[in-house]
């Protein structure tokens, strides 16, 4: 059995030292050395690369043998049945554009199932962490979900895709029936950060499609582990590789209603 209170002390450390090089770069930006990956808007830098080669190399001392899934390319087969899904710089878009708000995000999966999540957010110098059967923690301090039940006095996040438009009506209906029914809806731009809020009340919901494993990974974990539900638009529990979520406090089930209603679940 690996132990992993010491993996995510050793991983919280990682995160300081990378989220340092990402703030160092982040003063001194070359928006020349700004990428296009394949499709519209989908922006990477060489801070997002070489902050992804920085946790690879430390991840895998810290828990030899375990396989990766990284935005920026790393796929690496383990062979101990456990794998890291990692987004070193969740927020690009944000960093490029010098908007402090962007995060690490790791979280370990044994067999598809998560049982450590971090997520790191360097400009607030916010670590929020927790792992398999202990509460959520935000530097160290226990975190909990909003104990609102009510949309009418819930504040949302969302996030919008950069380049999957398809189905923007439907979520716009989505969006145009959360602003009437509550506080208000946020967009900050990085999933990851969006999800560790709601892990610690700061949000009450949040719900986005065309994620990634390495978008949420960590942050899902988060709000389970902070007494929230998370599911996918359907209700099921297909949010970690199915591309779209809806997780929340004692509101999930009010969205969930009104997502399926306009996604046509």
């Amino acid at each position: 059995m690996i132990d992993l209170f010491s993996i995510e002390k050793n991983v919280m450390n990682v995160c300081r030292e990378v989220g340092d090089f990402i703030d160092r770069e982040g003063s001194s930006f070359d928006r020349s050395r700004i990428e296009q990956k394949e499709g519209f808007n989908n922006l990477v830098s060489y801070v997002d690369k070489e902050s992804e080669k920085k946790l690879v190399k430390a991840l895998s001392s810290i828990l030899p043998g375990s396989g990766f899934i990284g935005e920026e390319g790393t796929a690496i087969e383990g062979t101990n049945g456990y794998r890291w899904i990692i987004d070193p710089l969740d927020g690009t878009t944000n960093f490029t554009h010098g908007l402090p708000l962007f995060a690490i995000s790791i979280g370990l999966a044994l067999k598809d199932a998560v049982v450590l999540g971090i997520v790191y957010e360097v400009n607030k110098k916010e670590m929020f962490h927790t792992v398999k059967d202990s509460p959520a923690f935000c530097n160290g301090k226990e975190i909990r979900v909003s104990p609102i039940v009510t949309l009418q006095e819930s504040l949302l996040a969302t996030g919008f895709p950069y380049y999957e438009f398809d189905q923007m009506e439907a979520y716009l209906n989505i969006i145009r029936n959360f602003l009437r029914q509550s506080h208000g809806v946020r967009r900050l731009g990085s999933a990851a950060t969006d999800l560790a809020y709601v892990a610690c009340g700061r949000f009450e919901g949040f719900f986005e499609y065309d994620l990634n494993a390495w978008d949420v990974a960590a942050g899902t974990f988060l709000v389970q582990q902070a007494g929230g539900t998370v599911t996918d638009f359907k209700g099921g529990n297909d949010f970690l590789f199915g591309r779209e979520l809806c997780a929340g406090c004692g509101v999930h089930g009010a969205m969930l209603d009104i997502i399926r209603k306009e996604w046509g679940c």
